[in-house]
């Protein structure tokens, strides 16, 4: 698969960033061992490998679950990487250099390659979303899907075919409390198990740094998802991510936020599904405002016209949803201090961090 361009190299408000992430320093590959993994994030554990900002690395991750092998038939025991896995089976922790709570680390998605197969499975687990929809219990369906990586397609054992888009479910630091936590929920400092469907080549995600270091995993290879990954999984797969690492000292938003194809993505992630919204609409409505020169009401009444709220995911015990504005969505207007560049707001060349 192609590279994508180079992202957005300056901040909302017109501040430069300390390098533009579109020429890597410095070529690193990570692959998958007993000694690269892990299935919590925690910042006392050894880095894997240390970069520098403007450095890419090229990660080989195993699917969520960490098979070593393909599944021969839907729903088979495979040996696994990590037995009596706690999470999901991740790469790193990846130490940059530099990285300090209070900047944000950028991780630009260069390419995502999956891996030959992949896997679904729905129905089973005691969740309020099985329960309400009676599929608790035995009735566990699996799909089995063959992927097709040059011609992003996959086509599982009935036949039926889907269009691929390939992202990683779990790029994130661990949290600054001290100990193991759960890769499951996503959390608003640091990111994590966000399962956003936007993130797939191309994008640069922004997370707020958490613990020196900033120790990032990444993992959970989605070939393909909906939003709301409503049965609690994707097509999960092993893939090929290359990314592209730096650091923002000072962020235009507090919480994690992203620069995809389709436009500028905010999050929020709480166990209310009212609550998350409202974090990811605050944080849209703040980088509206920002660099468009808006008092915040007319920033969130502007926004009422543009943007798109989503519900991300309904699969990770706590609700994720992410604020959309779509690319080239507002064609006029000034930026504080200036012009819109390319007379767009919502596209990679204003909106960043």
């Amino acid at each position: 698969m192609s590279l994508a361009p180079g992202g957005p190299s300056r901040q909302g408000g017109g501040q430069v960033l300390a390098r533009k992430v579109s020429t890597p320093l410095v070529e690193h590959r990570l692959d998958p061992a007993p000694g690269t993994v892990t299935d919590v994030f925690s910042a006392a554990l050894p880095p894997v490998l240390r970069v520098d900002p403007g450095d890419s690395v090229t990660v080989r991750s195993l699917d969520a679950s960490g098979h070593l092998e393909r599944q021969r038939t839907p729903g088979e025991r495979r040996p696994l990487m990590i037995d009596d896995r706690r999470g999901h089976c991740l790469a790193g922790p990846i130490e940059v250099r530099g990285a300090r709570p209070g900047m944000a680390l950028a991780v630009r998605l260069d390419a995502l390659r999956p891996d030959a197969w992949g896997w679904t499975v729905a129905g089973g687990r005691d969740t309020p979303l099985n329960r309400r929809l009676g599929l608790v219990g035995d009735d566990v369906t699996w799909l089995l899907w063959e992927l097709d990586a040059d011609r992003l397609t996959g086509t599982d054992q009935f036949g039926h075919t889907v269009r691929l888009a390939p992202f990683l479910g779990v790029i994130g630091m661990p949290p600054p409390e001290p100990g193991e936590h759960s890769t499951v929920p996503p959390r608003v400092l640091g990111g994590g198990n966000i399962d956003c469907r936007e993130l797939v080549a191309g994008a640069t995600l922004f997370l707020p740094v958490t613990v020196d270091g900033a120790m990032l995993c990444v993992g959970d290879g989605h070939a393909a998802q909906g939003d709301g990954e409503v049965s609690g999984t994707a097509i999960e797969c092993g893939m090929t991510t290359r990314l592209t690492i730096d650091l923002v000292p000072v962020p235009p938003l507090a919480t994690a936020h992203a620069l995809t194809p389709a436009g500028r993505v905010t999050f929020g992630f709480d166990p209310d599904l009212n609550e998350a919204s409202a974090q990811a609409l605050d944080a849209m409505v703040d980088w509206m405002a920002l660099d468009l020169g808006l008092p915040r009401p007319a920033a969130l009444a502007l926004a009422s016209a543009t943007v798109h709220l989503r519900v991300t995911q309904v699969a990770n015990r706590t609700w994720g949803v992410h604020a959309l504005l779509p690319a080239e969505a507002i064609t006029a207007g000034t930026v504080a201090g200036g012009t819109v560049a390319g007379g767009t707001v919502a596209g990679g060349t204003v909106a960043g961090a």
